[in-house]
C-alpha cells in the first residue's frame, strides 16, 4: 500500500492529529505563553477543527501556530501531502508540479515549497570531523549573479560552499560572495573540528588554512587525478556526488533560482542528503523529519520574497 494511502494525507482531522503528535508529544502547549496544563478544546458547532484554548493568557490557538503552516488557508493535510513529495523526491520537485499535483494555484505552490525548505534548514552548528574524521570540502558554481556580466568561467555565477562529513555522511552547504581565502578560510574553520583530516582539491584557497588541522589531503584535479594512487582515502568524490544531485536538481528540476533564495534551495538539498536510506532514513522518517523543523520558522510572503 502506498504511503500517501495513509488517513493523515486525505482526512483533514487525521492530519492535525498527525502533527500534532510530532509538534507535542507530552500534551498541548500555548505558543503565546508556554502553558501545557490548563489547556482546554473548543468543541462548538462553528469552532475551526484543532482549535485550544489557553486559560492562562486567555487565547485560542491551533498545532499551526508558530510553524511553518501558521496563516495559511490550504488544508493541513495538504500540506503533509507537499511535504512528502518534496522529501520522497530525489532531485526535489517543482512548484509547476505542486501546483498540478495538489490542485493549488502555482502562487501558494511556490510559498509552500518555501515555507517546507525553512522547516528542512537545520540548525545543527556542530563541527564536522570530530575524532580525527575526514571532512571533504569544495566550491560549485551555478546560475549567474545579479547584475554581473556573463564572463568566461566562474565569475558571472553564483557561489556555493559545501562541507561534507565522510564518515557520518552529511554535507553543509552555504552561498559564498566569493571564493578569496578571507572569505573561505573562516567558514572552514567555524565548521570543522581542529583534529579533522581536510580533503579538498589543489585550488590555492584552501592551502592556508588546511595548516590549521591535523591533515590536509590535495587531489590535483588539474592534472587529471581523481583518487591518489598512494592514498586512496584521498579523493573528494564524496562532495563530487553531492554537486551531482544539487546540480541535476537545480538545472533539470528548479531550472532557475535567486541568489536571494538559493540558501533554502541548499537547505532541501542538505536535508534530503543528509536523510537518505543510505543513512537508515526512509521517506516516513524524513517527513517525520521534516516535521521536527516547523517550528519557530514561520515565513510570510513578503519575507520569503527579501534579500536573505
Amino acid at each position: 500500500m502506498s504511503i500517501l494511502s495513509a488517513p493523515h494525507f486525505h482526512d483533514e482531522e487525521a492530519a492535525y492529529a498527525f502533527v500534532e503528535a510530532r509538534v507535542w508529544p507530552e500534551g498541548p502547549v500555548c505558543p503565546h505563553c508556554g502553558c501545557f496544563d490548563r489547556i482546554g478544546t473548543l468543541k462548538g458547532k462553528s469552532t475551526r477543527l484543532g482549535v485550544r484554548k489557553c486559560y492562562d493568557c486567555r487565547k485560542p490557538f491551533t498545532v499551526k501556530v508558530g510553524t511553518v503552516f501558521e496563516a495559511s488557508n490550504v488544508k493541513l493535510h495538504v500540506w503533509l501531502q507537499a511535504m512528502f513529495l518534496m522529501c520522497s523526491s530525489k532531485k526535489g520537485i517543482s512548484s509547476n508540479q505542486l501546483h498540478r499535483t495538489l490542485g493549488v494555484t502555482l502562487k501558494t505552490a511556490w510559498f509552500m515549497s518555501h515555507r517546507i525548505r525553512e522547516a528542512m534548514r537545520s540548525g545543527d552548528l556542530a563541527p564536522f570531523g570530530v575524532d580525527g574524521g575526514t571532512v571533504e570540502v569544495d566550491e560549485t558554481y551555478i546560475g549567474r549573479e545579479p547584475g554581473k556580466p556573463v564572463k568566461r568561467a566562474f565569475h558571472h555565477k553564483m557561489k556555493v560552499l559545501t562541507l561534507v562529513d565522510r564518515d557520518r555522511g552529511v554535507a553543509r552547504s552555504m552561498v559564498v560572495d566569493n571564493i578569496r581565502p578571507a572569505t573561505i578560510a573562516p567558514i572552514v574553520m567555524e565548521n570543522m573540528a581542529r583534529e579533522a583530516r581536510l580533503m579538498t582539491d589543489e585550488a590555492g584557497h584552501y592551502l592556508r588554512v588546511g595548516r590549521e588541522f591535523a591533515a590536509h589531503g590535495v587531489v590535483r584535479h588539474g592534472q587529471g587525478e581523481y583518487v591518489s594512487m598512494t592514498d586512496r582515502s584521498l579523493h573528494t568524490n564524496t562532495i563530487e556526488g553531492y554537486f551531482s544531485i544539487f546540480k541535476r536538481g537545480m538545472r533539470g528540476v528548479y531550472q532557475h533560482c535567486g541568489k536571494r533564495h538559493l540558501h533554502r534551495y541548499l537547505a532541501e538539498f542538505d536535508f534530503r542528503y543528509n536523510n537518505r536510506i543510505a543513512l537508515g532514513t526512509g521517506d516516513a522518517q524524513r517527513l517525520d523529519n521534516a516535521l521536527a523543523g516547523i517550528v519557530g520558522r514561520r515565513l510570510t510572503y513578503r519575507g520569503s520574497s527579501a534579500a536573505a
